[in-house]
């Protein structure tokens, strides 16, 4: 692997483990959504999720998904319709394990309450923190780029199993760069972080081939990351290092 001074990190299957989020993270939206809506209905904080899944879901109506359904507004019906057009909407998006903004945007949303009671921490493998270690202490910049929002990532790293992480990190990314399955996506984060034209300093991990594929395209090195749990790897991954813990980078 030639030299980077660059560090871009995928979470899911990467530093944290994909059970995590599938049996802890997505079931306390899905069983928690319906007492969640109730009391913090009147929130404007709240208003801003619902309007951000309302303009989505006319999206999906228009394009004909299947399961797509109009939220209506507070002037076309009841707070009990609009409620239960929310959670029709969330239910089947995170079904389909959609990764689009206004889905993201309230998961994380919703999260924030788990993390600050002490409900949720977030988990993250004890390979990682020494990484993290040796990276900051060889002057190398470390960042996030997962489908999860934003914040939803600062809350999973601020609130980890190993403590606030936050410091290690010189920034965030998610799908408001583009889709992680995406070149452009990686050369629009090589220019906000100053790099577009040293793209080959940048190091991606990640368990995902095809977000591998689109790192490659766009002139970064790249690991695979294959974590107890997450899906099997076909034979064109072989082309790429494989690691199982990030000692091994």
């Amino acid at each position: 692997m030639a030299n980077y001074d660059t560090v871009i990190l995928d979470i899911e299957g990467t530093i944290t483990p994909i059970t995590f989020v599938k049996e802890t993270l997505f079931p306390y939206v899905t069983s928690g959504l319906s007492a969640f809506l109730d009391r913090t209905w009147e929130t404007d904080d709240l208003k801003k999720q619902i309007e951000l899944l309302r303009e989505q879901a006319k999206k999906d109506v228009d394009a004909k998904m299947d399961q797509a359904v109009i939220i209506p507004t507070e002037s076309e019906a009841s707070a009990e319709e609009i409620k239960s057009a929310v959670i029709e909407t969330i239910s089947w998006q995170m079904k389909a394990d959609r990764k689009i903004g206004a889905l993201k945007s309230f998961q994380g949303y919703m999260w924030k309450e788990g993390y600050e009671s002490g409900v949720l921490r977030g988990v993250v493998y004890d390979d990682v923190v020494p990484a993290l270690d040796q990276w900051k202490a060889a002057g190398k910049k470390i960042y996030i780029y997962s489908s999860g929002s934003v914040p939803a990532q600062k809350l999973l790293v601020g609130y980890s199993t190993k403590g606030d992480l936050m410091s290690y990190f010189s920034g965030y990314f998610d799908t408001a760069v583009g889709l992680k399955t995406e070149s452009a996506s990686y050369k629009n984060i090589a220019q906000q972080i100053g790099k577009e034209t040293d793209t080959k300093s940048i190091l991606f991990v990640t368990d995902n081939i095809n977000e591998i594929f689109a790192a490659t395209e766009a002139g970064y090195q790249v690991v695979i990351s294959d974590r107890p749990g997450n899906a099997p790897l076909g034979p064109e991954s072989k082309q790429f290092k494989i690691v199982t813990s990030f000692d091994q980078i």
